[in-house]
């Protein structure tokens, strides 16, 4: 199973990890930590150098609640950091986390070669034509509301009946846009309860479809946190738990904030396979 990022092949037999770099004050764990160019440039080397194959930069929090920045607030954060990692890091995959087509458009042209929608073109009706015409892949993820409304009451007449036909329908509108490489995100935490999440990640096998990758991302959320009654600082135990889980059930792309331990997630369970 292939994608191509700007000429890049990227073969996801074996499961890749995306390093998640906020740009954002306001993240639920991270937000100030790499608000220069400097200190993002030099996460992003730490997370290269410690298997990271593709670089998610986002510049506008969506945890729950979150305030919504305008399009020129968003662009003046991430548009210098994507020029300067394309520049220092040729290598890495840049992934722009946005929600905005004007935001995938600008960014692309910068070094970005894959675009991480988290409302999977609804809060952009030009998103999916945007994208297409830029010939780079689409992270599509599952979200019921958006950022400011999606935790209050999430519900579904069936979970994974629900998110199964979403799939099944964004992937035929993707197609139509000429977008060919489509992954797939659940949406952990994104419009669901805890008691939803942890269905999800056990019936993982049941949303995927066949010659579609799935990305996973569960890295130091509530789901974790709240159900062992800490914080997102001391979540990484967990986090490394349910990756390991979401490997079993054929994730071929983690996203995180803590590459070395997925990365070694992942050698892990492949070696398993092979035993």
């Amino acid at each position: 199973m292939n994608i191509s990022c700007k000429g890049k092949i990227i073969d996801l037999t074996t499961p890749k990890i995306m390093g998640v770099l906020n740009l954002t004050p306001d993240s639920f764990y991270d937000g100030g930590m790499y608000n220069s160019t400097d200190l993002a440039l030099s996460q992003t080397e730490k997370m290269l150098r410690q298997g990271a194959t593709f670089i998610d930069v986002g510049g506008a929090s969506s945890k729950p609640g979150a305030i919504e920045i305008s399009a020129d607030e968003e662009l003046k954060r991430v548009l210098p950091v994507v020029e300067k990692i394309h520049l220092s890091f040729p290598e890495a995959i840049i992934s722009i986390d946005t929600y905005r087509s004007d935001v995938a458009k600008k960014t692309v042209a910068a070094g970005a070669a894959m675009v991480n929608d988290i409302s999977a073109g609804k809060l952009d009706t030009k998103m999916l034509k945007t994208v297409g015409a830029l010939g780079v892949p689409y992270v599509a993820m599952h979200m019921q509301g958006n950022p400011q409304n999606m935790q209050v009451r999430p519900n579904y007449d069936n979970l994974l009946v629900d998110i199964r036909s979403f799939f099944a329908a964004k992937i035929d509108e993707a197609h139509k846009a000429g977008i060919h490489d489509i992954i797939i995100d659940p949406g952990f935490g994104f419009g669901k309860t805890l008691e939803h999440n942890y269905s999800l990640l056990k019936n993982m096998g049941s949303i995927k479809r066949d010659g579609i990758p799935m990305l996973i991302g569960v890295s130091r959320k509530s789901m974790i946190y709240k159900l062992l009654g800490i914080d997102a600082a001391d979540a990484l135990n967990g986090t490394t738990v349910l990756n390991t889980v979401a490997l079993q059930h054929g994730a071929q792309i983690l996203r995180v904030h803590d590459v070395k331990e997925a990365h070694q997630a992942v050698k892990l369970i492949e070696k398993l396979k092979c035993a």
